[in-house]
């Protein structure tokens, strides 16, 4: 029992330190990256220069730079719901104590963190892709502010869904609650890519309003965690989902409203 306590007591203890250091690096990171501002676009936008490369700078580098910074964002945002998790995990994996229980919970994590890793690999092709279009094609560029608020009102659509109410509830409910999971380095790996799938899944429709909105956006970083942390740990979470989507399809709207008028 005393091995257990002090087991969970480092625990919560680097998990707080990794969400603090994780979202002190984030703010600094965009607050730096809105220090050297923005390309104006037509349709009064502002290209974010998370998509740009500065000059003299290789694209590797751009990218690399990219990816290091998602995975600091992404922790940040998904820690606070990630921790129940986890625990969870580790009071099903009853047969592990100490630092290998602690070790174990390592292995999980990363596992989880791996798939939004990937998630954002697939992400900045995309986003360097669009701005390149919309850099050539002014017309395009023109029409973004319409598109951003279509992508709002699509993704609050998604939170009405059976397809997320599915992967929220493997959210909310890991198969380690009601099982003994096997104390093993694989069976963390999978487990770990398993929870890290459906949450990714999951978080799409949010994390898609953040990249639109603009990824250094921390107001708008702060709201999207706010709802994925809410929508995972409150209870009646489906239902708190659906009016999150409620919300967001009517801010999709305003922002469609907005644009047409200007």
């Amino acid at each position: 029992m005393a091995s257990w306590r002090a087991s969970e007591r480092a625990f919560f203890g680097i998990s707080a330190l990794l969400f603090v250091a994780s979202t002190a690096i984030t703010i600094l990171w965009c607050r730096s990256m809105s220090a050297t501002g923005g390309m104006p676009m037509p349709g009064g936008w502002t290209m974010s220069m998370a998509w740009m490369r500065m000059p003299r700078q290789m694209w590797t580098g751009v990218a690399l730079s990219f990816l290091g910074m998602w995975i600091v964002m992404m922790i940040a945002m998904m820690l606070p719901s990630l921790v129940p998790m986890l625990r969870r995990y580790r009071q099903a994996v009853a047969s592990a104590e100490g630092m290998r229980l602690n070790r174990l919970t390592a292995i999980m994590g990363t596992g989880y963190f791996v798939v939004w890793t990937m998630f954002g690999i697939a992400v900045f092709p995309l986003g360097v892709a669009l701005a390149m279009i919309e850099m050539q094609q002014p017309a395009l560029a023109q029409g973004v502010p319409i598109a951003v608020g279509v992508v709002v009102a699509i993704a609050g659509i998604l939170q009405l869904t059976t397809w997320k109410a599915r992967h929220l509830a493997c959210c909310r409910e890991s198969p380690a609650q009601n099982n003994t999971l096997p104390a093993n380095a694989r069976a963390a790996w999978n487990h770990g890519l398993h929870l890290g799938l459906h949450c990714s899944q999951c978080c799409a429709g949010l994390i898609a309003i953040l990249l639109v909105i603009g990824i250094m956006d921390l107001r708008a970083m702060a709201v999207v965690a706010t709802a994925i942390t809410v929508e995972r740990l409150a209870p009646n979470g489906e239902r708190i989902a659906r009016g999150i989507g409620i919300i967001v399809i009517g801010a999709g709207l305003f922002l469609i409203v907005r644009a047409m008028a200007t």
